[in-house]
């Protein structure tokens, strides 16, 4: 056969193209209302929520985030937001927050804050990892509530508790917490996806750091240093 009759027609390409082009014009504009019916959402909830790119940075709070700061978006975007991290938990919650950002993993935290009048109130902060088409990452996005009120019902950590169990690792953080719960060390394991060898390892090693030799014992622990309501 030819190689000109292999070659499409030129005003058949053309014709394609334009379609082509069409076509991804309509997915960029159905994507755009997308984003902008889901802004819309987040601006009404009654829970301030922020989201940050691949690089970290944060990208977006909605209007409950602005109010309790009372900030600019500008103010609170890229690193600006972490101004009004109280001095003590500053290296703990950037350190939480990098770390489960760079294994792209869900975490929860508690830090202050700075509100708009002046006073720290305590967060519960909440992050997961955002993926869109191909499982391709493009950031994180989360939720935060005031819990100052909360920790002020008679409850006060305890200071050594504190120390010990914050002196363990984030994933030994992670697993006493679940066994503190109720969960078994089988059950934690699948939680977070490690393997029962694993998980178990993590809890003798739980023990040894705690100086204590049985799981009412790391309760106790992680009542007293408030990971866990008592």
């Amino acid at each position: 056969m030819p190689l000109e009759n292999q070659v499409d027609d030129p005003e058949a390409l053309r014709i394609r193209l334009a379609a082509l082009e069409a076509e991804l014009e309509r997915h960029k504009e159905s994507q755009l209302a997308g984003e902008q019916r889901f802004l819309q959402l987040a601006d009404a909830a009654p829970v301030m929520i922020w989201m940050s790119g691949t690089d970290a940075m944060c990208t977006y709070v909605n209007r409950a985030w602005l109010e309790f700061r009372g900030r600019t978006p500008e103010q609170e975007r890229g690193n600006g937001w972490t101004e009004g991290i109280h001095p003590d938990d500053r290296e703990q919650c950037l350190e939480t927050y990098l770390k489960h950002f760079a294994a792209r993993e869900a975490f929860h935290m508690q830090y202050r804050l700075r509100r708009a009048d002046g006073e720290f109130r305590w967060l519960e902060d909440a992050g997961v990892p955002r993926f869109e088409g191909q499982g391709s990452f493009t950031g994180f996005m989360g939720s935060a509530i005031d819990i100052t009120e909360r920790r002020r019902s008679g409850f006060a950590p305890d200071e050594h508790a504190v120390r010990l169990v914050f002196a363990l690792t984030e994933r030994e953080r992670q697993v006493l917490v679940l066994i503190a719960q109720g969960r078994s060390t089988k059950e934690a394991a699948a939680r977070l996806g490690i393997s029962y060898k694993t998980a178990d390892s993590h809890r003798s090693r739980i023990l040894e750091k705690l100086g204590v030799h049985e799981t009412a014992s790391m309760v106790r622990y992680a009542i007293r240093a408030g990971l866990i309501e008592p």
